[in-house]
């Protein structure tokens, strides 16, 4: 049968349409048809990744197909434009991130979305899914894209039985407590709260940040119990009375030490202290402990399999009409993800306004992976999130939808509130909130009360004067009054908030100060995060110190954080955050990568025949005797870059790579220059294989041809092989000389780190060849062999980057 896409009115139907003709093709047809299409999107996001030497970030998936068409769309809507449309009524356009969520969420978050399978949701694929079952089955089809990662345990729940003791005081007691909690839990941050019974023993109940200052985290369990018992066993404090531990949970993040220490506060009618003999003796101060003081020492990590998306528009609204609006939104910004939505209709909605649903306004929820099916990652960046805006714009106007894509810039409105900086208290009609802090309730009362602001960063106040004029535009050029009203209204908005803003700068003396601190603590964040360690190298444990370090920098410059720069560091923060999974992602692909080729390489080993081994250990044993360890030791590192760049320019000829071949040619060239120099810096071993490599022996022959004074003339002529290697290794030998002790030393230092570079990269070559014997291997149902193309380019990558680092410190 024959299908005509254009018979389809939307994009969606003609995917939806293009998929079902594949499907009836046959398995063979539609496997191709997938890989082809794979392939293709590989491709394109290779080539709309961008160069430079920066370190390469986790690209956006559907960002390099369709940036150029929202770019495009975006710029066929002048600011006057819009902003006039919003004059006359239109909407604007609300898509927010509502939380990210780890693989194992996924089952709560589709529950949510589908109000308990009463909801039908709809899939990429158009696919409507009803039953539980079937939404219990997405978990099993996702679980690929999944990294899994486990939560963090950040804060447990504790209860220590203290003996009886003598105290004279309640000042005695606490002292005697706090001592005992320091002496099991070391300089962990904990809050607690006593109960005197009976017979003189003291029942104490907290919450304690489970990680301690040297990086140490406890589980939260009977494990984790047995050895803070363990420890103050073996304190002071267990010589003066006896006291036993155990937990009673543990948790993930802020929200959840917040919501623990103000239930102990309530329960306990504010009679509760920290670790330091602080009171904190009502539910604010609970909050500020734990978002204040203790956010920074938690280090806390969720996984980010998915992301739970809102896409909202105003009470009234057409359906049907935001329905395909939000369908189109989501083919097209999320090409290539899995994902389902549903619609929360105030008509139609099973959950009862008191528990949270009919909210008055029609909207769409989205649960979308954050992996695609060629591997790449969504962005979640300020422009990110405006690009989104723009799509969901553009597609509701072709639904007959007025909406625009605004910007609070354009109206001084304050910034939004997080779900993390809130709590709701009320959900009957619109949800209600109270801060989780003093900063945050002023925060929800500037939104939630309309009050003027603008973004005080320099970038922000240049927009601001050119939406000013903006307004001013329309409003001269409109004829209707309520535009003319409603924009000259903005315009004044905007000209005070411009004017307060330049008061406040000219009386405020404090802040430049401020800002110097912020832009040294900015620098210094950015040499943690760049000067990471080498990903091909590091060990999980050597990448959980990295990611300490980069926490650790961004909490201080969170702290140094004025008004001004506030939404300078979300975003600095978020490419920060964003470039530390690229490495976690890195690392760990890395691990299975690793485990597969591990699992292959034992097989491999048990097939391959003794004599082959034993007959390679004869050659290298030969080539020691005849011409000497380090010289051997010393051409084998330059031989094994030629080879390894050779492989790499043999598999891109053959297809199997698409990678630029100038840079393997230009790696070549180099090796081979290095090669020459050693051989006529008298290396016999290496004119020996070059007996064997025409390419080798040219460019030995070319070295000595341009050599313009015999050796004999510069004085450098070497009185025996081992001074030769000595001295193409150290070139100022005549300073070793006249010190043999640290000469010698020195030559063992390197000697072994040359042995080593070689084991490195002959482990690579080996890695390399098993990969591509097992390319064909590779089937959907090894999850570790699937990420091993992904890996080897991204090795790559770091290798390329390494070279021009090593290139530009030889210059």
């Amino acid at each position: 049968m024959e299908i005509f896409f254009g018979a389809f009115t939307s994009e969606w139907e003609q995917r939806r349409a293009a998929l079902l003709h594949e499907l009836s093709l046959g398995e063979s047809r539609r496997s191709s048809a997938e890989d082809e299409m794979k392939r293709r999107l590989k491709a394109m996001a290779e080539l709309g990744g961008g160069g430079g030497s920066r370190p390469k970030m986790r690209r956006m998936a559907a960002k390099p197909i369709f940036a150029a068409e929202t770019r495009a769309a975006e710029a066929s809507r002048p600011i006057e434009v819009r902003l006039a449309a919003v004059a006359q009524g239109s909407q604007p356009a609300v898509v927010k991130m509502a939380s990210y969520g780890a693989g194992a969420r996924v089952g709560a978050m589709l529950n949510y979305v589908s109000r308990g399978g009463e909801l039908a949701v709809e899939n990429e694929n158009g696919e409507r899914i009803s039953s539980r079952e079937d939404l219990a089955q997405l978990r099993g089809d996702w679980n690929h894209l999944f990294q899994n990662r486990v939560e963090s345990r950040d804060i447990g729940s504790f209860t220590a039985e203290i003996a009886p003791a003598a105290v004279s005081s309640d000042e005695a007691m606490h002292e005697l407590v706090r001592n005992s909690l320091t002496s099991a839990f070391g300089d962990r941050r904990y809050a607690y709260t006593v109960t005197r019974q009976a017979d003189g023993a003291l029942t104490v109940q907290g919450a304690v940040v489970l990680r301690s200052g040297q990086g140490e985290r406890l589980t939260g369990d009977d494990k984790a119990a047995s050895i803070i018992q363990a420890r103050y066993d073996a304190s002071a404090a267990a010589q003066d009375v006896a006291a036993r531990f155990s937990f009673q949970g543990y948790g993930n993040g802020v929200e959840y030490g917040a919501s623990k220490l103000r239930s102990l506060v309530e329960r306990h009618d504010g009679d509760v202290l920290d670790d330091r003999g602080q009171v904190i003796g009502d539910e604010k101060l609970a909050g500020d402990l734990v978002q204040k003081e203790w956010r920074g020492d938690l280090h806390s990590r969720k996984g980010r399999d998915v992301m739970h998306l809102i896409m909202s528009a105003r009470a009234g609204t057409n359906v049907e009409a935001f329905e395909n609006a939000a369908r189109d939104f989501l083919a097209e910004q999320f090409a290539g993800h899995r994902y389902v939505f549903a619609m929360h209709d105030p008509a139609s909605d099973p959950k009862e306004e008191g528990e949270g649903g009919k909210r008055p306004h029609v909207h769409a929820h989205a649960i979308i992976t954050m992996r695609s099916e060629s591997g790449d990652r969504i962005e979640t960046t300020p422009q990110v999130f405006r690009e989104w805006r723009a799509t969901m714009a553009e597609k509701a106007r072709a639904q007959g939808i007025a909406m625009e894509m605004t910007d609070r810039r354009e109206f001084a409105s304050p910034p939004a509130f997080t779900r993390n900086q809130v709590r709701p208290v009320s959900r009957e009609g619109r949800t209600e909130h109270v801060g989780t802090s003093e900063a945050a309730q002023g925060r929800y009362d500037a939104k939630r009360g309309g009050r003027r602001s603008l973004a005080k960063a320099e970038r922000s106040r240049e927009y601001a004067i050119k939406v000013t004029q903006s307004w001013q535009k329309i409003a001269l050029a409109s004829g209707d009054r309520r535009v003319v009203a409603f924009a000259e209204q903005q315009r004044d908005h905007l000209t005070a908030s411009l004017s307060a803003g330049q008061t406040e700068a000219s009386v405020n003396v404090v802040h430049a100060d401020f800002g110097s601190k912020f832009r040294a603590n900015l620098v210094t964040l950015q040499k943690v995060v760049l000067e990471g360690p080498e990903m091909r190298e590091t060990t999980r444990a050597e990448f959980e110190a990295y990611e300490k370090k980069v926490e650790t920098a961004l909490f201080r410059l969170e702290r140094s954080v004025g008004p001004d720069e506030r939404d300078d560091f979300d975003e600095v923060a978020s490419v920060a955050r964003e470039h530390v999974n690229g490495r976690r992602e890195l690392m760990e692909l890395y691990e299975m990568k690793g485990q597969a080729q591990a699992e292959q390489g034992t097989a491999t080993e048990r097939a391959e025949s003794p004599e082959r081994r034993d007959d390679a250990n004869e050659q290298w044993d030969a080539a020691v005797a005849k011409h000497g360890e380090a010289v051997v030791e010393a051409a084998n590192d330059v031989l094994m870059d030629i080879e390894t760049s050779r492989e790499g320019l043999d598999r891109i000829e053959a297809g199997e790579l698409s990678n630029d071949p100038r840079l393997f040619r230009a790696d070549i060239e180099r090796g081979l220059a290095r090669a020459a120099e050693l051989a006529v810096q008298g290396n016999t071993y290496m004119r020996e294989v070059a007996e064997k490599d025409p390419d080798l022996k040219r460019a030995i022959e070319a070295a000595e041809q341009s050599l313009e004074r015999p050796a004999e003339e510069q004085g450098e002529t070497p009185a025996n092989v081992d001074a030769v290697s000595e001295q193409q290794r150290d070139p100022r030998l005549g300073e070793a000389a006249r010190r043999p002790d640290e000469a010698a030393e020195r030559e063992a230092h390197e000697l072994a780190s040359t042995v080593d570079a070689t084991n490195r990269l002959q482990d690579k070559s080996n890695r390399d060849k098993g990969a591509a014997q097992r390319g064909g291997e590779t089937t959907p149902t090894d999850p570790a062999q699937q990420h091993i193309p992904r890996l080897e380019e991204l090795e790559r990558e770091e290798l390329e980057r390494r070279e021009r680092d090593r290139d530009d410190r030889d210059r």
